[in-house]
């Protein structure tokens, strides 16, 4: 086993843009807007693949079946059914993000034969204006909601919140989301799935049709009291651990996340169960396994359970594991 760096699917969208390249230096097709990075993900949507070392070429899934105890840790492994818990993202906002709903994993799995979708995002970048819809506004009742809806009268129906670079935010399932002003750029951590019920799209069109909407599931699974607040950077302390700079994001059943920062080097112990890292500032070297390979801002590495690792350079990671 080794660290292994991941291959990137990218998803054209209409409310994408081009701050992926602008940013993160991930080459995009010239003409084209894209919405989404899938940095890491074994889902049949869009598996990544390793492009370093012995392993080159093989896809996400390919390994869990051939590693998968090994790749995982055997208790994330069993835990999971044998599938990879996590689909890491960049999200880059430029348009509106439709009005959306995901489900919990008992309904998604009844009706739609995968995981449901608990995420969380860490806003890189937000323009001055950025605002995004994080659950109903006060006083919305089922009733009120299915009225609304059905007479199309959507102001006041959302609660809006600004976000601020540096914010971070957790999304269950059940909890409306949308961003509705001004840009962003999210990195993504979430469950293994692509359900999305989509409550309202603007009224835009996509290769001159409207996006389909999931008014009946969606109504099915919002959870009308949830409110979630973002935290803002200063409001979370860092720690030091490992010897490096540590700032916990998120530490849910389903997964955990944290910043970290260094500035020279860092010796990370080998773990019971695999951790991702998402490189989101800086450059420098990953030693593993006898072997030394380049990091830089972009890139996404999935280091296997019982692996250590050792970095060098000035680097911000997000780290993700379940």
């Amino acid at each position: 086993m080794y660290p292994l760096l991941m291959s990137k699917v990218l998803k054209e969208k209409v409310w994408g843009g081009r701050v992926l390249d602008d940013l993160l230096k991930i080459p995009l097709a010239e003409g084209k807007i894209y919405g989404e990075s899938w940095e890491l993900s074994s889902h049949p949507n869009g598996p990544s693949a390793v492009v370093n070392g012995p392993w080159k070429g093989q896809t996400l899934p390919q390994l869990l079946e051939r590693e998968g105890p090994k790749l995982l840790g055997p208790e994330v492994f069993f835990r999971f059914g044998g599938k990879f818990p996590l689909l890491i993202k960049y999200l880059d906002v430029h348009d509106r993000l439709s009005v959306q709903v995901h489900p919990s994993d008992a309904y998604a799995q009844e009706h739609e034969g995968e995981w449901g979708k608990s995420e969380c995002w860490y806003v890189l970048r937000a323009s001055p204006d950025a605002r995004l819809i994080l659950g109903l506004a006060e006083g919305i009742s089922r009733e009120v909601f299915q009225e609304r809806v059905s007479q199309k009268k959507w102001k006041g129906l959302f609660r809006e919140v600004s976000v601020h670079t540096g914010d971070f935010v957790q999304i269950l399932p059940g909890t409306v989301h949308a961003s509705v002003a001004g840009s962003v750029l999210l990195c993504e951590v979430q469950q293994n799935s692509d359900t999305t019920y989509r409550i309202w799209d603007f009224d835009r069109l996509e290769k001159g049709v409207p996006r389909p909407l999931h008014l009946d599931k969606a109504l099915d699974v919002i959870n009308f009291e949830a409110r979630p607040v973002p935290k803002p950077a200063l409001s979370r302390p860092w720690e030091v651990h490992e010897g490096v700079d540590w700032q916990p994001l998120v530490n849910d059943p389903l997964y955990a996340a944290a910043l970290v920062h260094l500035t020279q080097g860092w010796r990370s112990p080998a773990r019971a169960s695999f951790r991702s890292y998402s490189l989101l500032e800086g450059s420098g070297k990953l030693t593993g396994a006898k072997k030394t390979w380049a990091v830089q801002a972009g890139q996404t590495w999935l280091v296997p359970a019982g692996v250590e690792t050792e970095w060098e350079g000035n680097l911000t990671l997000l780290a993700a594991w379940s």
